[in-house]
């Protein structure tokens, strides 16, 4: 009786939580399916609503619109290179910091790091930031998106958490034949900080693919360096700022209204981060370090 009864309570809880995933999945899925049917749909049939999964009216004019955007090209191409360079600039340097930071020889960790938390919450201000960026010759060129971003506080602490909770004696018995500190950041530690080194890597990417704003402020200028998210950013405003009758509009831009323009900038800015996501996943897991050491 107590082992059909244990079944049963079994059988109640993996129903519950196969209908809790369920519901979630949908109500985490239809925001995206909806905004890429009202992509795909006419921008004055858009405004009558009732656009749920499927679009009404098929057309590929507000794709071809936003595609057809001058410098979009250049600012693809910009923002790629900032996501790669960024990222990959940002990893090792905090990874390398972190290692620094977690190892117990090395002098005033705990001030350093309480010096780093304090910069999360304050900052100089955007005048004093430009006024710096400019005097370091970082406005109108490249770089204004990589270095300033490149060492993040927040990052770096969460490299260094997951370090330390690595066990210790995997240092020492590298110690104990031989390996230096550069062998085991390297062939040791890094290989078990493949989790947290995704994480950040994912964080990292994300912010440097939205960026929109830093092209605004320091490269306003300087068409070369513009961004793709600057560039849907001014092209949303422009259409925004136009007016919002359906007839005008298709005059104007060929039955494409704000509606319909943001659902398909709104698609092209997240579909690299939903490509790239599916690769990073395999590592967001735990335990890589259970069994190293038997103590």
């Amino acid at each position: 009786m107590n082992s059909k009864k244990k079944s049963g309570e079994d059988i109640a809880f993996s129903v519950f939580i196969a209908v809790f995933m369920i519901i979630f999945v949908v109500v985490t899925l239809y925001p995206v399916l909806n905004t890429l049917a009202i992509s795909f749909n006419d921008g004055t049939d858009a405004l009558k609503g009732g656009i749920y999964l499927w679009p009404r009216k098929f057309t590929l004019k507000n794709y071809t619109t936003v595609l057809q955007k001058n410098n979009l090209v250049t600012g693809a191409i910009v923002t790629v290179a900032r996501t790669v360079i960024g990222t990959v600039l940002s990893l090792v340097l905090n990874a390398i910091l972190a290692f620094i930071v977690s190892r117990p020889r090395f002098l005033f960790r705990k001030q350093l790091s309480l010096f780093w938390v304090i910069t999360m919450y304050v900052n100089g201000g955007m005048i004093p930031t430009f006024v710096l960026y400019k005097n370091l010759q970082l406005t109108n060129t490249f770089w204004v998106y990589v270095i300033p971003g490149v060492i993040s506080a927040f990052n770096m602490l969460v490299i260094r958490t997951y370090m330390n909770g690595l066990p210790d004696s995997l240092v020492e018995s590298a110690q104990l034949d031989g390996a230096g500190y550069t062998t085991i950041f390297v062939k040791i530690i890094s290989p078990l900080c493949k989790p947290v080194y995704a994480t950040v890597a994912l964080f990292v990417a994300v912010g440097q693919w939205n960026s929109w704003f830093d092209a605004m402020l320091y490269n306003r200028m300087s068409s070369e360096y513009t961004t793709l998210q600057y560039e849907l950013m001014k092209l949303l405003s422009s259409v925004t700022n136009q007016s919002t009758s359906a007839e005008t509009m298709k005059n104007a831009m060929g039955a494409v209204t704000p509606v319909s323009i943001r659902a398909a900038a709104t698609i092209i800015t997240m579909l690299p981060i939903i490509c790239i996501y599916p690769f990073l996943q395999n590592y967001f897991v735990a335990g890589l370090t259970l069994g190293g050491v038997k103590e």
